[in-house]
């Protein structure tokens, strides 16, 4: 039942990001979307590569100008390749941006900031 359940929700993670979103950043071949309305960042590769395959970050709002930063999702086929540093960049580039304070609840963003040591990312983090 459980693996059901997490089959139908990765299945849902890729079919929705087929969706067009506005462009936040790019790095070479890769470009990273902000969905604002459904509170993501997402990579689409590009040619040769699957279209309903896409890297995902999810964020939620917590408070007014707070976010939690809970997910980050890299198909294997993305994996090795840098994407998941980009969603993070575009993601904490967000909460300057705004001037969010932000919970970080996904680990991969936690290793990607200890390893950007910006004073940027410490002010805003909340522990």
């Amino acid at each position: 039942m459980a693996l059901n359940l997490t089959s139908r929700l990765l299945t849902h993670r890729l079919k929705s990001c087929q969706v067009a979103f506005s462009s936040v950043s790019s790095s070479g071949r890769l470009s990273v979307q902000h969905d604002r309305d459904n509170r993501r960042f997402t990579v689409t590769p590009g040619s040769g590569a699957e279209a309903h395959e896409c890297a995902v970050l999810h964020y939620r709002f917590t408070g007014t100008k707070e976010v939690d930063l809970m997910s980050t999702f890299v198909p294997e086929t993305f994996r090795g390749q840098g994407v998941a540093a980009l969603l993070s960049q575009a993601a904490m580039d967000f909460v300057i941006e705004e001037n969010l304070k932000a919970h970080i609840s996904c680990w991969y963003i936690k290793k990607y900031i200890e390893e950007n040591p910006q004073q940027q990312y410490k002010d805003l983090v909340i522990t």
